[in-house]
């Protein structure tokens, strides 16, 4: 079994999403909704609702700070934010001495009022919590949601057994094949009947992420894995803009990606095989509504970012000037790209002008460590990626003979009250580097001027000449450099 690679946010993306539904009037025809709740079973709770931002983020967007047992309350939901999908959190209270405890529940809301009857403990227990009678997004969803798991499990079962027989070319595996083959066509069926059905509905656009295609069973894992990156997308339908509200097209390309990164047994052929999945997807999307174009474009630029994949971000360039490609991340796509031009190996690094928390003034070009190299290291507290580095990189750098090689210059990009608090707190574990903390975060000049995006990010250099000797992505690579 190839090694998996994980399409994952393992970099703290520090960006503040802008949200892609903001530029194109989608719910022109919905008018605002009025969402009301009947709360009982608790002393109180506080009701917050979140809407989905850009890729899978979650923002607050109302919040009613008390309402009591037996109390009702409504929040109104302006026509521009429908149709769309939704958070509601409960932070209620047993008894009034008792600590607020959370619980979450999905909703879907499009251009129908809805009542709300809830025990915020059990909100999502059908016994405690429900809609009025004639409630269609949630109610009709929740149906689908019942009857597809019970018919895709049944599915599973089979495509488990295929795929863990050994004799591939006995009688009995070729008829399971056959009678596999039979359920996944009727069960596509029954999905495409399912959506026809329900077709009015918003939620119906979720179902086409459902669907199962062809699995050449007879040929390797291999063959099967490129078979369904090859037909991953045959039943989605990209011209349809609302696709990009649901936080499950954000999960669904997680899995497309998770097919490439199996094919990928070394980290060199991961980075030419996740570009080619980025190329692949943009283009598919590029023959659909412009703000999933767009929305794929972003997609892929917070995974290469994220995963430090550059060869990736180099793809995305020919789309910038495409005036059909509603991307909200252009300026930073461009600021990337001018940064692995500009930010190279034998290039003089920007100087940097900064001040240590006691105050004390600091210039990179005047700093002169008796040393062969200078890292810098942009991190943030509030990063769990960012702590694993250097949680590894301090005991390797106060090694004797690394301190006699390299000095570290960290400075911190935290933005939020919290997460400079963290940063505070975490420096005290590694008093040998110096450390600077920027309140602006990626906003702000030293970030600008090393093109950080996102962190964490080191830049190695001569310390005489502070020319950058490398950009390493791991510590191991910086270990290889130092050599």
């Amino acid at each position: 079994m190839n090694t998996y690679f994980i399409w994952i946010i393992n970099r703290h993306i520090i960006l503040v999403f802008l949200s892609i539904i903001s530029s194109v009037d989608l719910s022109a025809q919905n008018p605002d909704v009025v969402f009301t709740f009947h709360v009982r079973g608790v002393y109180d709770s506080k009701i917050t609702l979140l809407t989905p931002g850009h890729l899978g983020y979650y923002e607050q967007f109302r919040e009613i700070q008390t309402i009591r047992n037996g109390e009702t309350t409504r929040i109104v939901i302006p026509k521009d934010f429908l149709p769309g999908e939704f958070i509601v959190r409960f932070d209620y209270k047993v008894k009034e001495t008792s600590t607020p405890y959370p619980s979450e529940k999905f909703i879907f809301i499009n251009d129908q009022d809805l009542e709300l009857w809830v025990n915020p403990v059990y909100c999502n227990n059908l016994d405690s919590t429900y809609f009025q009678k004639n409630e269609s997004e949630n109610t009709m969803f929740a149906m689908f949601s019942e009857e597809n798991t019970r018919r895709k499990e049944k599915l599973g079962l089979l495509q488990n057994f295929l795929m863990n027989y050994d004799d591939q070319k006995s009688l009995f595996y070729q008829e399971g094949i056959k009678e596999y083959e039979q359920r996944r066509q009727a069960y596509n069926q029954w999905l495409t009947e399912y959506h026809q059905k329900d077709k009015k509905l918003f939620v119906s656009i979720l179902y086409q992420f459902e669907y199962v295609p062809q699995i050449p069973w007879t040929g390797t894992e291999t063959d099967r894995i490129i078979s369904l990156i090859n037909h991953y997308f045959d039943f989605i339908d990209f011209n349809n803009p609302l696709i990009v509200k649901f936080s499950d097209l954000n999960k669904w390309m997680d899995n497309y990606v998770n097919l490439f990164g199996q094919l990928s047994t070394t980290t060199a052929l991961r980075d030419s095989l996740i570009p080619e999945a980025g190329r692949t997807a943009i283009e598919k999307a590029k023959e659909g509504h412009p703000l999933v174009y767009g929305w794929m474009v972003d997609y892929f630029f917070r995974g290469f970012e994220s995963n430090i994949i550059t060869s990736g971000m180099k793809i995305l360039e020919p789309y910038l000037n495409d005036p059909n490609c509603l991307t909200t991340k252009r300026l930073e796509i461009n600021r990337r790209l001018e940064g692995m031009k500009t930010l190279l190996p034998g290039t003089k690094a920007p100087d940097i002008t900064l001040k240590d928390p006691e105050g004390n003034p600091f210039n990179l070009y005047s700093y002169t460590p008796p040393c062969n190299y200078i890292l810098l290291l942009f991190w943030s507290a509030g990063c769990s990626h960012c702590l694993e580095t250097v949680d590894n990189l301090y005991p390797w750098q106060q090694q004797k003979e690394n301190q006699r090689k390299i000095n570290i210059v960290a400075v911190g990009l935290d933005e939020t009250d919290t997460d400079i608090m963290k940063w505070r707190d975490k420096i005290r574990a590694f008093p040998a580097w110096k450390h600077f903390g920027e309140p602006k975060g990626v906003s702000s000049k030293v970030a600008n001027d090393f093109y950080v995006l996102s962190t964490p990010v080191m830049i190695l250099l001569n310390s005489k000449t502070k020319e950058i000797v490398a950009i390493p992505n791991t510590l191991q690579e910086l270990i290889r450099a130092v050599q």
